[in-house]
C-alpha cells in the first residue's frame, strides 16, 4: 500500500528480457532497501529481488547511492507502461506505506488499471493543468474533486469529461516529479481510487 506521493526520481539502469517479462535495475537514493519490500515504480507496485549500494559519480566521492532489481511480468508490461522504460528511463518511486506514516495522499495499491494519454498540458505562472484521455471503460470511476493517481503521484480530479479527466500539478508537484517536463501525447499509468473500485463492483453486481 503506498499514498502517491512521490519520495525520489530514480533512473533505469538496465532492462533483460526474462521469458514473457523483463528484469530492470533501477539506480535510486534509497540506500537501505531490503529484499521482498515493496516499490512503486511509476506507481507499479514491484518487488525487490536484490539490492545495492555503491558510491554515486554524480555526487562525488564518498557519496552513496542504492540500486535495485525488480521484475516486470507479461501481464504488467500490458497494462503499463513498463514495456517503454529503457536504460536512462526515470521513474518516480515510493516505499511502502507504514502503519505511522501520514496518509498525505491517498490510499494507492500500485495495481494500474491502465494508460492514459495526456490531451493537454497547460502551464500558467507556475501551475499546470492536464488533460488526460482514459480508456472508455474507467471513465465511470472518476468524479470531480474525487482522486487519481498518475505515474503513481496522488492527484485531484479537477473535471471529468467524456473520456477524460483534467486534474492540476503545483508548482511543488512540478519541480519533484516528471510531470515538468511531459507534453501533449506523453503516456502515464492510471490507478482508479480502490474506494471507487469496490463501489463500482458492487453496483455491477447489483445490476446482474
Amino acid at each position: 500500500m503506498f499514498t502517491g506521493l512521490v519520495q525520489a526520481l530514480g533512473t533505469v539502469r538496465s532492462v533483460t528480457p526474462v521469458g514473457t517479462g523483463r528484469s530492470l535495475w533501477i539506480e535510486c537514493p534509497f540506500t537501505d532497501l531490503s529484499v521482498g519490500e515493496s516499490v512503486a515504480c511509476d506507481g507499479v507496485c514491484l518487488t525487490v529481488e536484490r539490492a545495492e549500494v555503491g558510491e554515486s559519480s554524480a555526487q562525488g566521492r564518498g557519496s552513496e547511492r542504492g540500486a535495485f532489481q525488480v521484475t516486470a511480468g507479461e501481464e504488467t508490461l500490458r497494462r503499463t507502461r513498463m514495456s517503454d522504460f529503457a536504460p536512462g528511463s526515470r521513474v518516480h518511486l515510493e516505499r511502502a506505506l507504514l502503519p505511522t506514516d501520514r496518509l498525505g495522499g491517498h490510499f494507492v495499491t500500485g495495481h494500474v488499471d491502465g494508460i492514459g494519454t495526456l490531451l493537454r498540458v497547460d502551464r500558467r505562472e507556475g501551475f499546470t493543468e492536464i488533460e488526460v484521455e482514459v480508456p472508455a471503460s474507467m471513465i465511470r470511476f472518476f468524479v470531480k474533486k474525487g482522486s487519481v493517481t498518475l505515474d503513481g503521484v496522488s492527484l485531484t480530479v479537477n473535471e471529468v469529461g467524456a473520456q477524460s479527466l483534467t486534474v492540476g500539478i503545483i508548482p511543488h508537484t512540478d519541480e519533484v516529479t516528471k510531470f515538468g517536463g511531459v507534453v501533449v501525447g506523453d503516456t502515464v499509468n492510471v490507478e482508479i481510487d480502490v474506494l471507487a473500485r469496490y463501489v463500482g463492483r458492487y453496483f455491477d453486481t447489483r445490476e446482474a
